[in-house]
This record gives C-alpha cells, sequence and structure tokens, in this order.
C-alpha cells in the first residue's frame, strides 16, 4: 500500500496522503518529549515522506502546536497538510501554583488553564491563538474537538455545548472556509453515538474517528459508519493502533484505548497477532492497512516519539499483506466480516 497516495476527504476538496502524522504524543501524551525529541521526530517525519501533520491546543496545552509550528514554518508552506483543533480557550490560571500542583492531564505540559467555548468567538479566538502558536497565516483542517460527555462531564453539558455550536460556533467555522482560512471542517469522535449526533444539527465534511475503528474493533460499522456514507462525509483515523497496543502487541505497559486493557482485550490482540504471524505480518502494518481498506477512510495518523517509529511506520504501509490474512481473522471471528478488505 502506497503510503502517500492521495485520497479526497469527504465532502472538501482537499486531497490527503493515506499516512500522516499525529501530534497528541508530542505533547508528552504518555511519556515527556524533550524539545530536542520533539525536533528529531518531526524532521524524521518530513525526511520520511509525511507532508500532513495533525494537532490540538489541548495537547500538552499547546506544547504540541509550538513544536509542530517551530518545525513546520521552516519547510514549503505549499507542502504542509496541517490540521489542528477548537473547543477550549486557554489562559492564565488564577492561581498558578496551586495549578501546577494540581494538574495532571499533561506532564511538563505549558502552564495554561482552558476552558470549553463552542461559539463563534470561542471558535475564532481558538483559531487565532492556533495561528499564533504554530507561526503560520492559515490552516488547512479544523476540527471540533472532545464535544462529548467523557470530556466535559455530563450529558447536559454536551447538550448545551452542542447547541452553542450549532446556533453559534459553526458560523464561525463556516465563515473560516469561505474566506479560504481553512479548507475543510471535520469533528472528533471518540465514542459511540456522537456521529449521528452531530449529522442530526452540522453539515461537516469529515470525522476524526479516534475511537473505535481498529483492527481490534469495528462497532461503528453498525450505524455510523453508513451514516457517513449516505452524508458523503469522510473519515480521518487517529487511533489506529489503539492508542498503543496494536503497534507494540499486548506487551506490560501497552494501552488499549487510553486504558490498562482488560484480559479479554489482551488476548484478543494475542490472537490477531498470532494471525498476523503465520502470514508474515507484523501486526502494525496489518492495523494500519485494515482501516484504509474502508471507502470513507481517506489517512491514518499514527504519532510517534523518535524518528524510527515514523519510518517503521512508512515501512508498514509498504508491507505486503495477503488476502488470506483477513480472510482468516474473519474467519476466526477476530475481525467483523462486514469489515472492508481486500
Amino acid at each position: 500500500m502506497d503510503p502517500f497516495k492521495l485520497s479526497k476527504l469527504g465532502r472538501s476538496k482537499v486531497m490527503l496522503p493515506q499516512l500522516g502524522f499525529g501530534g497528541a504524543p508530542l505533547g508528552n501524551l504518555f511519556t515527556v518529549v524533550t524539545d530536542d525529541e520533539a525536533e528529531s521526530t518531526l524532521s524524521g517525519a518530513w525526511d520520511a515522506g509525511i507532508r500532513f501533520f495533525d494537532t490540538s491546543p489541548w495537547y500538552g496545552r499547546g506544547l504540541s502546536e509550538h513544536r509542530f509550528g517551530r518545525f513546520l514554518r521552516r519547510q514549503p508552506r505549499q507542502e504542509v497538510l496541517l490540521s489542528t483543533k477548537v473547543g477550549r480557550v486557554f489562559t492564565t490560571p488564577a492561581d498558578p501554583a496551586a495549578f501546577a500542583k494540581s494538574d495532571r492531564a499533561w506532564p511538563n505540559g505549558l502552564p495554561f488553564a482552558h476552558h470549553h467555548d463552542y461559539t463563534y468567538d470561542g471558535i475564532m479566538r481558538s483559531f487565532e491563538d492556533s495561528l499564533q502558536r504554530l507561526g503560520m497565516d492559515r490552516i488547512d483542517i479544523l476540527i471540533i474537538h472532545d464535544l462529548d460527555s467523557g470530556n466535559l462531564g455530563s450529558e447536559a453539558l454536551v447538550t448545551a455545548h452542542m447547541t452553542q455550536l450549532a446556533t453559534s460556533g459553526m458560523r464561525a467555522l463556516e465563515e473560516l472556509k469561505a474566506s479560504g482560512r481553512i479548507a475543510a471542517i471535520g469533528a472528533g469522535v471518540n465514542r459511540l453515538g456522537t456521529i449521528p449526533r452531530f449529522l442530526e444539527v452540522l453539515d461537516l465534511d469529515f470525522f476524526l474517528v479516534a475511537l473505535p475503528y481498529t483492527l481490534a474493533e469495528q462497532p461503528v460499522l453498525d450505524e455510523e459508519f453508513p451514516l457517513c456514507v449516505q452524508r458523503g462525509v469522510g473519515v480521518v483515523i487517529g487511533g489506529v493502533f489503539a492508542s498503543g497496543i496494536l503497534a507494540t502487541g499486548a506487551v506490560p505497559g501497552a494501552k488499549y484505548n487510553y486504558h490498562d486493557p482488560t484480559p479479554q482485550e489482551a488476548q484478543r490482540v494475542r490472537d490477531i497477532e498470532a494471525t498476523c504471524t503465520r502470514h508474515g505480518v507484523p501486526l502494525a502494518a496489518a492495523a494500519l492497512q485494515f482501516t484504509l481498506h474502508h471507502p470513507l477512510v481517506a489517512s491514518v495518523i499514527p504519532g510517534g516519539i523518535h524518528p524510527d517509529q515514523v519510518r517503521r511506520n512508512v515501512a508498514s504501509m509498504r508491507h505486503p499483506i495477503p488476502d488470506a490474512l483477513w480472510a482468516e481473522l474473519k474467519h476466526l471471528r477476530l475481525l467483523r466480516t462486514d469489515a472492508p478488505t481486500p
């Protein structure tokens, strides 16, 4: 599979390479990364041919955007495809010392508090702040971030913020697109039920699906993806490795959907990996290539904290995979029989 083959992103005019780079690890998601390590990783990604980069103000509370901007603004802008996110506004904490002691979200992240804001003014403020952190005067793709109960804390807040977005914030996104300051509008998805909720009230170009469409599970095939097909809405896969375990296997410390795997989840991954091994295919190669066989999916954006990880991703995309692997995974009920594969 060609990692840099271009695919149209949903209803937009954007053409994305099949392999991009996700910026959460460079915000210190699971491991503290130095500035030099971040620079080396981004440089390695660029040298490997990566041109699509995704980040967010939330990753390291601005740290990931600063790191992306410091590297990418030295590259030819016309070669870069850049996405970031909106939905949070960052400010100085009222008590910086207390904030530093209490905050555990992003180790060694930047010292800023945030509040969720999906209004017109909040979207515009977030967008302009991102431009400053990135050191750029435009962003290609803007994504509505974390509008779900897991991040907001309650269904009542989700409803309130969704109404805020539909009646106010969406106008900001549409104005930015009409003026050419962005080229596509998307929304991030972490859990089932989010896609139908968005599609009831908003016209979007695509969804960034962090979960749950991976080699380990495919529940979005029941309702969410068919709705996207009906509406012509595309998909980018963010959590292609299920937050790590599909890259490393079920080794100690590996995360499954951002938590420690249950014994059943770990065993399922071991069974998938054993099947891949019988066919001479690395687990990571199968995980990366599987999602791209769905016609909705334009790109996958695994992250990394070392240039070798990016180079392995490029090699994994190019690794040949026999059709018999997908057939056996389906026969063993380790993969849904209706999941698109060759």
